[in-house]
C-alpha cells in the first residue's frame, strides 16, 4: 500500500515538495514550545491524502498555481488541528503509531496548539483574500464541530442514516472541501467545483466506512500501530454494528446494547462474532465500494490522461489501503 501511494506522490511530485516547504514554513512560530511540537508533528506526518486530492484535482482540471499551494496548507492545517483536538477529546494516547501530543504535553497545551493551527489556516486565506476558501473552511470546520456534538447527543440511538450524517460532516466533509477547494484555486466554473465536491464527498465516506472496519480486526492493533476496538470502548456504534442490529432478534439487540453501555475488552470477540454472525463487515464493505464506485462515476465525464488515472488510483486507494 504504501509502494501505491509514493506511485501517487509521484505524478505530483514537485508539487508535494514545494507544499511540504511552504506548510513547514508556515506553522513556524517565535515561541520555542510550539516549534518543538511543530517539528514532532512534522516528523510523524501522515499519508496527506487531502493535500494531494487538492493537487490531483487542480492539475486535471487547470494548472496549478499559488493558491492551490495555499488550499492544500490550509486543508492540513484544518485537518492537523481537528486530529490535535480529537486525541484530547477520545482520551487518544497514540497517533500514527507514536504518542499523541496530549500525551506527551497534556491536554492544556495540546489544545492551544491545534488553535494556534486553526488560526494559522484562517490568516493564511484571509491574508490573501480567498474569501470562496474561506468560507468553504469555516463552514467544514463548523459542521465538523457540530456534528461531534451531535454524536454524543445521539448516543447508541444511531440508526443507517444518522451513520451517514455524522461520517459525512466528521470525516467526508474536509475531503469534500480538499476536491472542491482545489477546484476552485484554478478557477472553474461553479458546476465543476460542485461535482469535485460530491467526488470528494463519496470519497470520503468510503474512507470512514473503510476506518470504521479496521476498528473489528481481532488484532490487538491495526498497521497503523492504533489499538483496534476503540469505537466499541468509546461506546460508538459504526455501519458494521448498525446493520447487524437490525438483523438481530429483540432479545440480541437487547444484549448488544447492553454489552456496549457496559463494554470491557472480553465482551470484544463476542461482539465481533456477533457482527459476523449477521454479516455486518459484509454490508459494510458493499456500501464502501457503492460510495467508491459513485466517485468513480463523475471522473468519467473528464478526458483520460495521467492524473485522471492517478486520481482513480487514488480513490481505489483509500478503500484497498490496509492502514
Amino acid at each position: 500500500m504504501k509502494i501505491i501511494l509514493e506511485e501517487i506522490k509521484n505524478t505530483i511530485k514537485i508539487e508535494i515538495k514545494e507544499f511540504e516547504n511552504q506548510f513547514f514554513d508556515l506553522i513556524k512560530s517565535k515561541v520555542t514550545l510550539i516549534d518543538k511540537i511543530t517539528h514532532y508533528i512534522i516528523h510523524k506526518k501522515g499519508k496527506r491524502i487531502r493535500p494531494i486530492f487538492v493537487f490531483l484535482i487542480a492539475k486535471m482540471l487547470g494548472k496549478v498555481q499559488k493558491k492551490t499551494y495555499h488550499t492544500a496548507c490550509v486543508i492540513e492545517l484544518i485537518h492537523t488541528a481537528t486530529l490535535v483536538h480529537d486525541d484530547v477529546v477520545d482520551n487518544s494516547f497514540f497517533r500514527r503509531g507514536s504518542s499523541s501530543i496530549n500525551a506527551i504535553w497534556k491536554n492544556k497545551t495540546a489544545v492551544l496548539v491545534g488553535d494556534y493551527l486553526l488560526s494559522k489556516s484562517l490568516l493564511l486565506a484571509t491574508n490573501n483574500n480567498y474569501y470562496d476558501l474561506l468560507k468553504i473552511i469555516c463552514k467544514t470546520i463548523k459542521n465538523m464541530s457540530e456534528v461531534e456534538l451531535f454524536q454524543i447527543e445521539k448516543s447508541l440511538n444511531i440508526n443507517e442514516n444518522i451513520y451517514n450524517k455524522i461520517i459525512y460532516y466528521k470525516t467526508a466533509s474536509l475531503i469534500a472541501a480538499s476536491c472542491e477547494a482545489g477546484a476552485r484555486s484554478v478557477n472553474v466554473d461553479e458546476k465543476t467545483a460542485l461535482k469535485m465536491r460530491r467526488l470528494g464527498a463519496f470519497t470520503g465516506i468510503a474512507f470512514q466506512i473503510k476506518d470504521d472496519l479496521f476498528d473489528y480486526q481481532e488484532t490487538k492493533e491495526n498497521l497503523t500501530g492504533k489499538p483496534v476496538g476503540i469505537d466499541l470502548r468509546e461506546k460508538k456504534i459504526t455501519l458494521p454494528l448498525i446493520y447487524s442490529i437490525q438483523k438481530s432478534t429483540k432479545k440480541e439487540k437487547e444484549w448488544i446494547l447492553n454489552s456496549i453501555k457496559n463494554y470491557d475488552e472480553k465482551k470484544r470477540g463476542q461482539i465481533i462474532a456477533y457482527v459476523k454472525k449477521y454479516g455486518g463487515l459484509e454490508y459494510a464493505t458493499k456500501k464502501m465500494i457503492l460510495f467508491r464506485n459513485n466517485a468513480l462515476k463523475i471522473l468519467e465525464y473528464y478526458p483520460e490522461g495521467k492524473i485522471k488515472k492517478t486520481l482513480k488510483i487514488m480513490i481505489n486507494f483509500i478503500i484497498d489501503r490496509n492502514q
